[in-house]
């Protein structure tokens, strides 16, 4: 049994193509940090074999059931955090109690979590987990704790009437947190009012919101654009950068990371008379904040598109623009003039991006990607005493793990724990710390009184 937390909106573009608050109220979500916890395994039953000219049947409690795990799976659905971002606590199923019978609990139901493809998972410190890439990826982030031991499992030779039993163990949690870097084919750069959404209406059936102010888009925008019957690919159009955005200027810095994963980058340059900066300046700015965020970008294959063609004035700026890339730069830097309101130009620019993309994949190595990524589990920690205000707390994954099973009712149980404390020297860990009789002792949830 599984169970997928989703609460999907139903997008009727092509891939995401919302702003970050539209008039239907969708928000574009791309970083987001949730606590995550695998299902409490079942406790193990106490029960004793009770048959009519069956004397003596012995024990027959059963084991309980483990939790369920958390999974992430990348799902070619979703575009963005959204729909996590109202729910911080993502939580398996617990594994049912044993029965008598020697029947076990059942297993807790997994949980799978849809994130889009391009999810990078990082724990608290920063340190990536998971990076899922391509569609149906999961990745184990959770583990459900394991059920406890029915009292059938004690039974020897020598101790025929055992009426102990585990508790289950609680089930793996951690604080993740989700970063997503959009994949797409084409990355779509320019400052502020160059025409990028326009283009991208233009181009693709995505619908982004169009205005003559600054910053009308404020999510990035996916489309796809279909080049006749030969094929399509995919194209990201992202926030207007302005100069300072790898540092956090303007909306630019948040997004810069979708351009990642691109295969070539399309600089869009506004060339009508009121653009500020002038076309050449606005290509060194794109090309400085691009190498400032990273060192890699800079590396990409990019096209260049002057845009506006259809004002007066904007064939002459294309032919310095020309002149201008052609000199500094050391390689052949393809250049198109265009207007994205008239759709001058778009359709030789569209083919030379299909074809560019194409040999591109099929340059780039093939990279394996593990079906299921099973994140490490969190490293044991030694046994440890430290006085705090008059209690010895006792911390340690494996003494923390033996009182979390122990049930502190039952005699035999309390028995079986204090056996285990004097076998790893815990007594002795405690005497060096200077504990005398009636002080308290914590560990995990449990406080006792310490005697010799």
């Amino acid at each position: 049994m599984v169970r997928v937390e989703s609460r999907a909106f139903v997008l009727l573009d092509l891939y995401f193509t919302g702003s970050a608050v539209g008039d239907e109220g969708l928000m574009f979500v791309d970083e987001l940090e949730l606590v995550v916890r695998g299902g409490r395994g079942g406790n193990g039953a106490v029960s004793f074999r009770r048959e009519k000219y069956v004397p003596r049947g012995g024990p027959d409690g059963g084991d309980g059931g483990d939790g369920g795990n958390v999974y992430l799976w990348a799902d070619s659905s979703k575009h963005s955090f959204l729909d996590l971002s109202y729910r911080r606590l993502l939580k398996a199923g617990n594994g049912e109690h044993g029965r008598r019978k020697n029947q076990h609990g059942a297993r807790g139901e997994d949980t799978y979590v849809p994130v889009p493809p391009g999810t990078v998972v990082r724990d608290e410190k920063g340190n990536i987990l998971a990076d899922l890439t391509t569609a149906g990826q999961k990745a184990l982030i959770a583990r459900g704790g394991k059920g406890g031991k029915g009292n059938a499992r004690f039974a020897t030779s020598r101790r025929r009437v055992p009426r102990l039993a585990e508790n289950g163990l609680p089930g793996e949690e951690r604080t993740i947190k989700l970063e997503l870097k959009l994949i797409a084919q084409v990355g779509l750069v320019g400052l502020p009012n160059a025409g990028k959404s326009t283009l991208l209406s233009r181009i693709t059936a995505a619908k982004p919101k169009v205005d003559s102010y600054p910053f009308t888009t404020l999510a990035p925008n996916l489309g796809m654009v279909k080049v006749g019957e030969e094929g399509s690919f995919i194209v990201a159009d992202l926030p207007g950068l302005i100069e300072g955005a790898h540092q956090g200027a303007g909306l630019g810095h948040r997004f810069l990371r979708h351009i990642e994963r691109n295969l070539l980058l399309l600089f869009l340059i506004d060339l009508s008379s009121g653009a500020d900066p002038e076309p050449g300046e606005a290509y060194r700015l794109l090309k400085k904040e691009l190498e400032a965020y990273s060192s890699q970008l800079i590396k990409y294959p990019r096209v260049v598109a002057g845009n506006k063609l259809d004002l007066p004035g904007t064939k002459e700026r294309l032919q310095e623009l020309k002149q201008e890339i052609t000199e500094t730069e050391k390689e052949d830097i393809p250049i198109f003039g265009i207007s994205a309101a008239t759709g001058e130009g778009l359709d030789e620019m569209v083919r030379f991006l299909f074809r560019r993309v194409d040999k591109l994949a099929e340059e780039r190595l093939p990279v394996e990607t593990e079906e299921e990524i099973r994140v490490e589990e969190t490293a044991g920690e030694p046994i440890r005493v430290e006085l705090e205000d008059g209690v010895f707390k006792v911390t340690g994954t494996a003494i923390e793990r033996m009182a979390a099973k122990t049930d502190f009712e039952n005699e035999e149980a309390l028995q079986r724990f204090q056996n285990y404390t004097r076998k790893i020297g815990l007594d002795k860990e405690l005497k060096k710390k200077g504990i005398t009789e009636g002080d308290t002792v914590r560990i995990g949830g449990e406080e006792f009184y310490y005697y010799e």
